[in-house]
C-alpha cells in the first residue's frame, strides 16, 4: 500500500513539473478561491435565497435553519415547535429560517452583502416577515467572528438612520454568534428554480442603504417614491387600484408589460415599491408576494390579487368581479344575455365610442352602429383587433361568439344579415358596453 502511494505521489511531481514546464496548469490542480460565509434570516428562506444568489460574487446560497436550541430538525418540527411556543406547552428557542451566504471576498464585500440584506426585508417587524408571523420568521444576523458583529452593527446602525428618516420604526434584528446550523431540505433548496411560477418576495421597505460611507445620509437618499407610503389624500379615495411592486420582481415587470403600462379602465391605479398601504387607508392583512394588486373604497381594502404569472384574462376576471353589477357578471362570465329593448345604450346616436366595461379598451365605434330592430344594440364592425371570435354550440344553435379581446368577456354574438359594407350584424349585449362620448 505504502509504495503505491509513493508511486502515485511520484506520479502528480512528475506531471505537476511537467505542467510548468510546458507553462499549463494540471487538470486535477485549481485556483484556491479564499471565500466566506454569513448566515441570515430575512422571513421565508425561499425569497431570501432568490434575492440574495443575484448579488455578483455571491457562489452559493443555501437554505437553512439556526439560532434555536432545538437541533436536528426539519421545516414540519420547527412550524409544530411554534405552535407549541403560542401555547405555552414549551420555552425551548425555536429556529429561525435562514440562508448561508457563501460569497468570493475579493468580488463582493461583505459591506454590500449586509446592505442587500437589510434592502430585501422589513427589519421592523420583529417576528413576522410580511404575511409570515412567528419566531421562526425573525430577522437575524448570525456571525463567525468578530469581525462580521462589528460590520453587522455598524450597518444597522447606518440602515436605521435612513428607515427613521422614511417613518419606520426601530429594527428589530438580532445579531448573534452563529449556532445550531441546520441545512434544510432539498425541496427547500433553490425553490424558485424549481417552482418558476411561485411568488417573488416582497423585496424589503423601498429604502435603499446609503450608497457609500463617503456619503452623508442626504446625499445617499433614496426616490422619495420608493421611500415613503403613498399619501392616500393624493389618491381616489371612493376607488383606487394599488399595484404593490418590488425590484427586481420579473413578475412585477411582466404585469407592467401586459397591463399596467396600456392601461385604460375607469378606475384609477397607482404603482408603488412600498409595502404599506397609503396614509390613512388600511390594509386588511399584511402584503406577502409581489405584484399585489389591491382594491381600495373609501380608504380600506375590499379585495386584492396577489401574483401575476401572464394570466392576464384570471385578473381581469378578478377585477370584473369587483366593478360589474351581478346582472354584467352573468353576461360577461357566464355567457349570458340581457332581455331585448333593455340596454340603456341600445338608442345612443351621439358620435363616441363602445369600450369594454373593465379594461376601458374601445370595441366599437358609434359610426358602426345601426338599428336592427332586434331589441340588442347592433353594429357592422368592431374596432380592428378588438375582438376574439369562438364557436358557440349551446342552447342547440351553431353560432359565432363574440369576446373582448382584452377582457376576454362576452359581448354577444355575430350572423351574416348586417347592412354593407360588412354585411355582419355584432348583436351585442348593451349592459357589458360602456358608451364614452367624443
Amino acid at each position: 500500500m505504502k509504495k503505491t502511494i509513493a508511486a502515485i505521489a511520484g506520479l502528480l511531481c512528475a506531471l505537476t513539473a511537467f505542467a510548468m514546464e510546458k507553462n499549463v496548469t494540471p487538470t486535477n490542480q485549481t485556483n484556491t478561491i479564499k471565500t466566506d460565509y454569513i448566515v441570515l434570516g430575512m422571513g421565508c428562506f425561499w425569497g431570501a435565497e432568490k434575492r440574495m444568489s443575484e448579488i455578483p460574487g455571491v457562489l452559493d446560497v443555501e437554505s437553512g435553519y439556526a439560532g434555536g436550541d432545538i437541533p436536528g430538525v426539519g421545516y414540519q418540527q420547527i412550524l409544530n415547535h411554534e405552535r407549541m411556543l403560542l401555547a405555552g406547552r414549551t420555552t425551548a428557542r425555536n429556529h429561525a429560517e435562514v440562508i448561508k451566504v457563501t460569497f468570493d471576498p475579493a468580488q463582493v464585500a461583505l459591506e454590500t452583502v449586509l446592505a442587500k440584506f437589510w434592502e430585501n426585508h422589513n427589519p421592523t417587524q420583529g417576528d413576522r416577515q410580511g404575511n409570515d408571523v412567528g419566531s421562526n420568521y425573525r430577522s437575524a444576523i448570525y456571525y463567525h467572528d468578530e469581525t462580521q458583529k462589528a460590520l453587522a452593527l455598524l450597518t444597522q446602525k447606518t440602515y436605521q438612520q435612513v428607515l427613521s428618516a422614511a417613518g419606520y420604526g426601530a429594527i428589530t434584528t438580532e445579531v448573534l454568534p452563529l449556532r445550531n446550523y441546520i441545512t434544510a431540505e432539498e425541496y427547500h433548496q433553490d425553490y424558485l428554480q424549481k417552482n418558476p411560477n411561485g411568488y417573488c418576495g416582497l423585496g424589503g421597505t423601498g429604502v435603499k442603504y446609503p450608497a457609500s460611507s463617503g456619503q452623508t445620509i442626504q446625499s445617499a437618499a433614496l426616490n422619495p417614491e420608493l421611500m415613503k407610503p403613498l399619501d392616500g389624500k393624493d389618491l381616489n379615495f371612493a376607488q383606487q387600484l394599488v399595484i404593490f411592486e418590488a425590484e427586481h420582481c420579473e413578475y412585477c415587470k411582466l404585469f407592467d408589460q401586459e397591463v399596467l403600462d396600456n392601461w385604460q379602465a375607469e378606475v384609477p391605479v397607482v404603482a408603488t415599491m412600498n409595502i404599506n398601504p397609503p396614509t390613512g387607508w388600511a390594509l386588511e392583512k399584511p402584503l406577502f408576494a409581489t405584484p399585489t394588486i389591491v382594491l381600495f373604497r373609501n380608504g380600506k381594502e375590499v379585495a386584492r390579487y396577489t401574483g401575476y404569472n401572464g394570466e392576464k384574462t384570471n385578473f381581469w376576471k378578478w377585477l370584473g368581479f369587483q366593478l360589474l353589477t351581478p346582472e354584467q357578471q352573468k353576461i360577461a362570465f357566464e355567457q349570458g344575455t340581457e332581455p331585448p329593448f333593455t340596454a340603456s345604450n341600445l338608442d345612443e346616436k351621439r358620435p363616441g365610442k363602445f369600450v369594454d366595461p373593465i379594461t376601458g379598451a374601445p370595441l366599437f365605434l358609434s359610426q358602426a352602429k345601426f338599428n336592427s330592430g332586434t331589441g340588442w344594440p347592433s353594429f357592422f364592425d368592431p374596432i380592428e383587433g378588438s375582438v376574439t371570435f369562438h364557436d358557440d354550440d349551446s342552447h342547440g344553435m351553431q353560432r359565432i361568439e363574440v369576446r373582448s379581446a382584452s377582457s376576454g368577456i362576452h359581448l354577444g354574438h355575430v350572423f351574416d344579415d348586417g347592412p354593407p359594407p360588412s354585411y355582419k350584424r355584432y348583436c351585442i349585449n348593451g349592459n357589458v358596453l360602456k358608451f364614452i362620448p367624443d
